[in-house]
């Protein structure tokens, strides 16, 4: 079903960009608050003394704590200044009464980081059961969310966190003494509705994280809003998404009462800055030869290259290691964790050519791309032109203002699909030679 597929891929995304994330990434995305109630001064931080957790006190059951210990933990973690996420939510989730809050945030910007600090001051060390719940799509993602937890709350004793995934399942009468759950929410149901195995009615703060591939996973829609519903009014909801389509919004109106709203807005991704050309070929062996020409040619800092199926990029990689050549292939095939690792030693530079699919045409940055070379334009179903998939693809070169180079291989009996990309994007894509050395060394400068 293809609702199952979409949710799937964008669940491996995030968790991509989750274990791929070193530091948080600078945002190019302006922020816009809309406050619950207008009469109230918005406001951000700079610092993270500014947050005035060492002044917090615990006045009553559901205000933040005085934990100093907190800040020990942020800087830890490397964070040395809030980003721009963090320094605009971070005021709202820990104000006193608590506010709810639907934040929409890009990958590796560190919004897991700010929900995970909110949730921590507001849980009681001395109260031995559950007070704070985070619901992810995927037990992978789940996992990365409680590792932030353990380590930002290292100096925080007698805090603790447990997983309520599958396969984790206390016996029936079990008493739980951690203070925070992080599980998938099928899983947090049993446990407190059927299990029994905790008190709905102690929870403080319920975060939905990745809220948008959660409403496309059949089912955790009506989980999420079945817990919810069982929480007393004043706990506080915070819910994080990637998107802010229609489903999201009509998911956060059963769930979410009076939020505060955060919309993360940026500039169109445009083809300005990329230098766009084609190289028409009879067949893949002429695009395979092209691809050697410019390899040898070309300084490359580093290097994507598309192709539109895993057989293809099978065979390109092949044939390329075979020559000589030092790529490095991401196929969807690979398990999440070995995808990760080799988009890692791309972002640090230990691989210069990443030969793939369309798994990384979105969502997944890496700042030293200076070519993109589509092996194959990217097509729909029905064989026509993805002109959504090809701005991702060739938007992998001239990030952050830099400027990029992309090249298409395309069939000569294809050509008219280069004429439909110029117009619907209204750009200019010029023609290369691939085997004129001189044309080439002028290409980068």
């Amino acid at each position: 079903m293809r609702y199952r597929e979409d949710a799937g891929d964008s669940a491996e995304r995030s968790l991509l960009n989750k274990l791929i994330r070193k530091s948080v990434v600078e945002s190019s995305y302006n922020v816009e608050v809309q406050h619950n109630d207008p009469s109230s001064a918005l406001f951000s931080v700079k610092t993270f003394e500014e947050l005035r957790l060492n002044d917090l006190f615990h006045e009553s059951d559901f205000s933040p704590c005085r934990k100093p210990e907190l800040i020990q933990g942020i800087y830890a973690m490397g964070f040395n200044r809030p980003s721009k996420i963090q320094g605009t939510a971070l005021p709202l989730m820990l104000a006193d009464p608590p506010q709810n809050l639907i934040a929409q945030s890009q990958s590796g910007t560190g919004k897991t980081a700010a929900f995970v600090l909110a949730m921590l001051s507001r849980v009681d060390a001395m109260e031995k059961y559950p007070q704070c719940i985070c619901l992810s799509p995927t037990f992978e993602l789940a996992l990365q969310t409680g590792q932030v937890i353990e380590q930002m709350g290292r100096f925080c004793d007698g805090i603790n966190v447990i997983y309520a995934t599958r396969g984790s399942r206390p016996s029936r009468g079990s008493r739980i003494e951690a203070q925070i759950i992080v599980g998938t929410p099928g899983t947090v149901m049993d446990w407190c509705l059927k299990l029994k195995l905790f008190n709905l009615q102690n929870i403080r703060v319920l975060v939905l994280d990745e809220a948008d591939v959660m409403i496309a996973v059949q089912g955790y829609c009506d989980h999420s809003v079945r817990v919810k519903r069982a929480m007393p009014p004043s706990c506080q909801m915070l819910l994080f998404s990637a998107t802010f389509e229609e489903s999201v919004w009509r998911f956060s109106g059963k769930i979410v009462p009076n939020p505060n709203i955060i919309k993360l807005r940026k500039e169109e991704l445009t083809l300005d800055n990329i230098q766009q050309f084609y190289e028409a070929c009879e067949e893949k062996e002429d695009k395979y030869q092209a691809l050697c020409n410019i390899y040898g040619t070309i300084t490359i800092a580093q290097a994507i290259i598309f192709c539109q199926t895993r057989q293809t990029a099978n065979w390109l990689s092949h044939e390329m290691a075979r020559a000589g050549h030092c790529v490095v292939l991401l196929s969807g095939e690979l398990p999440v964790a070995d995808r990760a690792e080799i988009i890692r030693r791309f972002r640090d530079g230990m691989e210069k050519v990443l030969i793939t699919t369309n798994v990384c045409a979105r969502g997944i940055d890496v700042e030293q791309v200076s070519i993109v070379v589509n092996f194959d334009l990217p097509l729909t179903l029905g064989g026509y032109v993805d002109y959504e998939t090809y701005l991702h693809r060739i938007g992998r070169t001239g990030r952050f203002g830099k400027k990029g180079v992309a090249i298409n291989l395309v069939e000569k009996c294809c050509l008219y699909m280069l004429r439909d990309i110029e117009e619907h994007f209204d750009t200019k894509i010029k023609k290369l030679n691939t085997s004129d050395m001189d044309e080439m060394e002028k290409l980068c400068h």
